[in-house]
């Protein structure tokens, strides 16, 4: 506590700095990023299928996300469908709306490593339905 400000800024080693001044910068999106993105299996699906954004993940998936689904399908029958065709499920939610609607989005959550990705690999940009 012997120097002045002036000799301690000086002191200091240029390029030095403390942080960017910003919060959640690019290490907070990176974190996010790579939690979100370690997986491509368990992301979005359209025409009622599942399907991954472009690459495929060397690990085994156990959840999966399949959307476009019709508004009047229900945890029941995604249910029925995986837990038959795949494997046992630990849980399924479909997600709703304000009003009470289905928004045709629905998580599916394997038991067993892998069915996720089983899951993927048959339904990807299928219609579940046939229809």
């Amino acid at each position: 506590m012997d120097k002045s400000l002036d000799e301690v800024i000086s002191s200091r080693p240029r390029g030095a700095r403390r942080g960017t001044g910003r919060r959640g910068g690019a290490g907070a999106k990176a974190q996010l990023l790579g939690t979100a993105g370690a997986n491509p299996a368990t992301r979005a699906a359209t025409t009622g299928a599942i399907k991954a954004t472009g690459t495929t993940s060397a690990q085994p998936a156990d959840k999966i996300i399949v959307s476009n689904l019709p508004t009047d399908v229900n945890e029941v029958q995604i249910r029925e469908l995986f837990s038959t065709t795949v494997g046992a499920l630990r849980d399924v939610t479909l997600h709703y709306d304000s009003a009470g609607r289905s928004k045709g989005v629905a998580a599916v959550h394997f038991q067993r490593k892998g069915d996720g990705t089983l899951a993927y690999q048959q339904y990807n940009n299928r219609l579940i339905d046939g229809s």
